[in-house]
């Protein structure tokens, strides 16, 4: 077991160094409300295990889809403080906020226009896109966050398709400021291999600057930790100035 787990990840380390992470900025914990924990029971269980791994300060980002997943803002602070109660009867002792993760779409252009977003840290924003294709406005959506005062994250760049075959899409996304948040459980090759592969070059180009989990399960707990273990994280952060720590 230990070559296996070797030849995947790396050779094991100790996370109690200066490589440990202790924020995480992209999780879907909030029960019910989108594709992640769907009971009070099994977000406890995932946040238990958020806990064990050395965590101290979640920040969980439900779904803004409008196709999909019709949440607000009220919607996803009310079930954050719920939530909140569920971790003190018993004794949880973390620390949890909500931000969501924004579907570009015109639901929320709408909210962009009225400054109806949950952000992170100083103003952070996260956003996703389809995988497939970009939007044809995408940088001028990208300038609109930018002059409404917020800083754009985009989620998981690593996992978007149409971006894998021209590494310069990312290059001009970084050039207009956006920051980018790639999975951890990337790096194990949770999506695909060619997912693993643009993360790995994304983090050999120094151009990560969030780590996030995007955990929706338990299972993906245990990927998660092996990934903590591993020197995938090492060779990370060696190269990248990661920011999650600078929000505790």
């Amino acid at each position: 077991m230990t070559r296996i787990f070797e030849k995947l990840f790396g050779k094991r380390r100790d996370r109690k160094n200066e490589y440990s992470l202790t924020v995480d900025i992209h999780s879907h914990l909030i029960p019910g409300i989108d594709d992640g924990a769907k009971t009070t029971y099994e977000s406890i269980k995932i946040i238990k295990a958020y806990k064990d791994l050395g965590y101290k300060k979640l920040i969980t980002t439900p779904h803004i889809m409008w196709h999909r997943y019709k949440n607000s803002s009220e919607i996803i602070l009310e079930k954050l403080e719920y939530l909140k109660d569920s971790l003190k009867n018993y004794k949880i002792d973390i620390e949890i906020d909500a931000a969501s993760e924004y579907y570009l779409d015109e639901n929320f252009a709408n909210l962009l226009k009225k400054r109806d977003v949950l952000t992170f840290g100083e103003n952070y924003l996260l956003f996703e896109m389809s995988y497939t294709r970009a939007p044809r406005d995408l940088r001028e959506i990208v300038l609109d966050i930018e002059a409404a005062g917020y800083k754009p994250v985009l989620a998981h760049p690593e996992r978007y398709l149409f971006m894998h075959e021209d590494f310069d899409e990312y290059v001009s996304l970084k050039e207009l400021d956006v920051y980018f948040q790639v999975n951890l459980n990337s790096f194990a090759g949770q999506y695909s291999k060619n997912v693993q592969k643009i993360a790995f070059k994304l983090a050999d180009e120094g151009m990560i600057d969030f780590l996030g989990s995007d955990v929706h399960k338990l299972s993906q707990t245990q990927t998660l930790k092996r990934v903590l273990e591993s020197e995938s994280i090492e060779r990370v952060f060696k190269k990248n100035r990661i920011l999650n720590d600078t929000l505790l």
